[in-house]
């Protein structure tokens, strides 16, 4: 009850009429931005950074809850209208909801999303004011030993069992990895991989590394290979739910909420696997109601999957959103990011000079509180906005990639300078664009690099203090309770991927059957998904 009326307080602060006016603004700038073809949440936000600069810490963090959440309705526009996920998250909403699009109830796809987002965002954003407080509590009492050994989990789980090549995962996070450690040593005071450059002798900055990978380096894939094809939108009208749409989304909605928290929640999480999980759930339901059902309408309604069933929408959609309420659970409680949207969060943090972990609940108190608040703020204005600005959206899909880019361009370059106000950041930008181009071309996951960056000098950190108690006792790693039963279930899971990778693959075999009466129609939009790097890669 405590926590829900520090939530209330939270409330009292967002409610002044500038700050909602800031929660709208990042609404629409989130949605304007995240709606664009290829763009997802990570992108947008990353993009959208340098706006909250001049703002008041409280301001900032409620136009960036406007933007979190406009970003995540924006990948489900794209998804639907497009066949285009801009995140790996969205490709099962994208596998039902562009093919009711095409069957004409693209609007229906649109309404099931954006209410199915509002219902898994606002129980998601309810259940992390009651258990990041608490999880912050045991937090404090966490050691450096077990500190080390949670980044050790989260990385490692990232970056293999998450991903689709352990290999290419691993490449990435050295890389990640080696970016985090240009600047001075924490301890000595030595420069690390500046090469004589002085702007090098301070750490990189992760919105210039964020854009960069993400931005820019989406930009210069699509330029080389989309150029010459124009993106088909299919049309839509204003979103809206009949009754049996409505009887058939709830429950969706209600079981993608439960998939997709505890997976966000966990610090090696992610929401790929709920969404999955959640769609395969709908379509096993819906089998077992045809086998059972006595009536012909019910026999036809459950055979929609694989030709644009609305179950398949609403609960990956909302699986998705409720993941990404999840994931501030260990952002906020122990500081560590899980996501590559988690991870632009957390630097929008420390641009403020807040270090999220087991002290920010008490050192921060009124700031989380109305960044929760916030949350459930932007979320109820995403749905009052967006769906009667969905027709709106639906027509910046036409811009033609030539000056869509070009724009996203600019942006990001004015972003980058508008970090330090200095011109070698820009070239900074440039050399991460090139990189982020090449990890697309032999196809190394975004996400372990990003997490590699963040967590790398924090993990050195924790490191050094662990050693330095020990006097140099490498030993000490695994001397506390908690550090050992981290390690063991590190070692049980990695010894179990195997399994779990042959389980995936039978279970996605049973997915796709059945569903290739539209594949010439969804082939377009799989092109298109895998030109679109961004987050996607990830998987």
């Amino acid at each position: 009850m405590e926590n829900l009326g520090l939530l209330a307080d939270g409330l009292a602060a967002a409610l002044t009429p500038v700050n909602l006016l800031y929660a709208a603004v990042g609404v629409l700038l989130g949605t304007f931005v995240g709606v664009l073809p290829g763009i997802g949440p990570a992108m947008a936000i990353a993009l959208l950074l340098p706006v909250t600069f001049g703002l008041e810490p409280t301001q900032a963090f409620i136009m960036f809850a406007g933007l979190y959440y406009g970003g995540m309705y924006g990948g489900s526009t794209t998804s639907i209208l497009l066949n285009t996920p801009g995140e790996s998250a969205s490709v099962m909403t994208a596998l039902e909801g562009n093919l009711m699009a095409r069957a004409g109830r693209g609007a229906q796809a649109l309404a099931t999303a954006a209410i199915g987002s509002f219902v898994a965002g606002t129980i998601g954003t309810l259940l992390v004011a009651m258990f990041a407080p608490a999880l912050a509590d045991v937090a404090v009492e966490i050691g450096a030993p077990s500190y080390f050994a949670l980044m050790v989990l989260a990385l490692v789980m990232t970056t293999t069992v998450l991903g689709a090549s352990p290999l290419r995962g691993f490449l990435s996070l050295f890389v990640g990895l080696t970016i985090g450690l240009v600047g001075l040593d924490l301890n000595t005071g030595q420069p690390r991989l500046t090469f004589g450059v002085t702007q090098l002798t301070d750490r990189l900055d992760i919105v210039v590394v964020a854009v960069g990978i993400f931005a820019l380096g989406e930009a210069l894939w699509v330029a080389a290979h989309l150029r010459r094809k124009p993106a088909r939108v299919v049309p839509v009208g204003q979103p809206w739910l009949g009754r049996d749409d409505w009887r058939r989304s709830w429950k969706p909605w209600l079981r993608g909420t439960a998939y997709g928290f505890p997976f966000g929640a966990l610090p090696a999480g992610g929401a790929e696997l709920p969404t999955f999980l959640s769609y395969v759930t709908e379509r096993r339901l819906a089998r077992r109601t045809r086998r059972g059902a006595k009536g012909r309408e019910a026999a036809l309604r459950t055979d929609e999957f694989g030709k644009g069933a609305i179950e398949g929408v609403a609960g990956p959609e909302a699986a998705n959103n409720a993941s990404a309420a999840g994931m501030l659970v260990p952002m906020l409680a122990l500081g560590l990011p899980v996501t590559a949207t988690a991870s632009v969060m957390l630097s929008a943090l420390q641009g403020y000079g807040i270090q999220p972990g087991p002290q920010l609940m008490t050192d921060h108190a009124d700031m989380v509180w109305t960044l929760l608040a916030s949350l459930l703020v932007g979320n109820l204005l995403l749905l009052v906005l967006n769906l009667p600005l969905a027709p709106l959206w639906a027509k910046l899909l036409r811009i033609p990639r030539p000056q869509l880019y070009a724009g996203i361009i600019f942006f990001a370059c004015l972003g980058a300078y508008a970090t330090n106000l200095d011109p070698f950041d820009i070239g900074l930008l440039l050399l991460f664009g090139l990189l982020g181009l090449a990890m697309r071309r032999f196809g190394l996951p975004v996400l372990p690099l990003i997490l590699g960056v963040i967590l790398g000098p924090l993990m050195e950190t924790k490191l050094r203090e662990a050693l330095t108690i020990s006097g140099g006792d490498p030993a000490i790693l695994w001397s506390e309770p908690l550090a050992i039963a981290i390690y063991a279930v590190l070692l049980l899971v990695l010894a179990s991927r195997p399994l779990l990778s042959r389980w995936r693959a039978r279970a996605e075999a049973q997915t796709v059957d059945g569903t290739d009466d539209d594949t010439d129609g969804r082939a377009d939009g799989d092109g298109e998904r895998a030109a679109a790097g961004t987050e996607g890669d990830q998987r």
